[in-house]
């Protein structure tokens, strides 16, 4: 360990593949695993790694089995010690990471500390894995900018991404994931270099932040396709959802001429259904004003998501539903950047200009 004079970090290890072993049921969390692996290996006590202390979770997770409730015991364990350390550390399953990440970021706050999401594709115990450098550079890093970077995000594969603008992009490689719409906040080569330019400012520094408990509304994600019947589209949004995540075609897209499925949506949007439109592919922004299947959706009631993940808007349909705000102020703040999640419309506002004048050139 590192001198106590040095940043102190807590790693909170909740599970997933890293501290994994093979077992006839296939790969499983194993408690003590990963602490072990840590304390065996020389480079864990080199000088310049901070002091860190593991706490594991009881029980070990799977990613692909977290829910709201998994966010909470994380975020109520960050917030318990966030006086005695200077930084944290999770622990966590590829699958599910960026769900976390999204959510720890809006139930956090404010936060003048940093949180990291770390975990790895190949176990520790592997002779060729991922998870020694991915676990390795994620406490420099805490170290080396300790008092400086502050908020949410996640490390992996020498690229450090905010909290909110994270996705997983691949299951076989080791650069597992991205953030499509924003740029990598730090990398990790030959130097540790971040972008301090790029992390949020905390609002209130130097105060225990609170923690908003998620999980209480009734939120989901729903993916368009061609030939999707307009009886499935009403099931999803049946009471008692309060707020779904639209994943549209292209920039914000969606059936025009299928009098059923806007009907669907105007109607659970008169019911106070808040649906988000998001775009699903991974780079671009909904808007829902630069084609005619666009604006349907708006005249049914459904707000852009502009250029957020799925994860993100999932997380904040959740946060400000635990708010109780009514479904209009709802519709109002997911479009407002809370959490460094979207890039608000005049940014991008330009570019999408010059589609449309590319587009009218073909009228």
């Amino acid at each position: 360990m590192a001198p106590q004079s040095s940043p102190r970090i807590l790693i909170l290890y909740t599970g997933g593949t890293i501290g994994m072993v093979e077992t006839d049921g296939g790969y499983v969390p194993a408690s003590g695993r990963l602490q072990a692996l840590m304390e065996a290996r020389p480079a864990f006590r080199a000088a310049d790694v901070p002091a860190y202390e593991v706490h594991e979770f009881d029980p070990l997770l799977d990613s692909a089995n977290m829910t709201p409730d998994d966010w909470l015991t994380i975020a109520e364990a960050i917030r318990a010690q966030y006086d005695a350390y200077d930084g944290f550390l999770v622990v966590h399953g590829t699958d599910t990471m960026a769900f976390t990440a999204s959510a720890l970021s809006f139930m956090l706050h404010p936060l003048d500390k940093p949180v990291l999401l770390t975990g790895a594709q190949i176990p520790l115990q592997a002779s060729r894995t991922d998870a020694q450098e991915n676990l390795l550079t994620s406490l420099l890093l805490l170290g080396a900018f300790s008092g400086r970077l502050t908020g949410v995000h996640l490390f992996f594969c020498d690229r450090l991404h905010r909290g909110t603008r994270v996705t997983k992009v691949n299951a076989d490689s080791f650069a597992a994931f991205d953030s499509p719409n924003f740029p990598a906040v730090g990398t990790a080569g030959i130097h540790l270099d971040v972008d301090l330019d790029r992390v949020a400012t905390p609002q209130r520094p130097s105060r225990t932040p609170a923690v908003v408990e998620m999980g209480a509304a009734t939120v989901s994600a729903f993916r368009l396709f061609p030939g999707l019947d307009a009886a499935t589209l009403k099931n999803v949004l049946a009471p008692p959802v309060q707020g779904v995540v639209l994943e549209c075609f292209g920039a914000g897209n969606a059936p025009d001429q299928d009098e059923a499925f806007l009907k669907a949506l105007r109607d659970a949007t008169d019911r106070g259904v808040v649906i988000v439109a998001v775009p699903q592919p991974l780079r671009g922004t909904a808007d829902l004003d630069l084609y005619a299947t666009g604006k349907a959706l708006a005249d049914a009631g459904v707000v852009s998501g502009y250029d957020m993940t799925t994860e993100a808007a999932l997380a904040k349909l959740y946060y400000l539903f635990e708010q109780d705000h009514p479904p209009e102020e709802v519709r109002r703040l997911v479009q407002t950047n809370l959490r460094g999640e979207l890039t608000p419309p005049d940014e991008v506002a330009p570019a999408l200009g010059r589609t449309r004048r590319r587009l009218a050139g073909y009228r």
